[in-house]
């Protein structure tokens, strides 16, 4: 299993439709066979922050993710929402059921 965590930031004046793309990429994403879960956070103390949680089955997954019709879309219309670029770490499962 690979876990990514994707640290995103908006424009304050972006968020709502920020939520309303990556809620509908999310529910997407879930859908694809290499998707073990596809979750979207907003820090509680910072309404501009987010953290996508990825959790996939295979390391090709992420790559099979990143060619589906509804990440190129969300990709695209969240581009100029972001204030800073987006970046991710990472994480192997240590102790986790498959």
């Amino acid at each position: 299993m690979l876990i990514v965590h994707v640290h995103i930031q908006v424009k304050p004046d972006q968020v709502e439709a920020f939520k309303a793309a990556s809620v509908e990429n999310a529910r997407n994403s879930r859908q694809e066979p290499g998707v073990a879960r596809f979750d979207v956070f907003q820090q509680q103390d910072d309404p501009t922050r987010f953290l996508l949680v990825e959790i996939y089955r295979t390391p090709d997954a992420p790559a099979a993710h990143k060619q589906t019709a509804h990440y190129q879309k969300w990709a695209e219309t969240v581009a100029d929402m972001m204030a800073v670029p987006r970046f991710s770490v990472k994480f192997d499962a240590v102790d986790a059921e498959a």
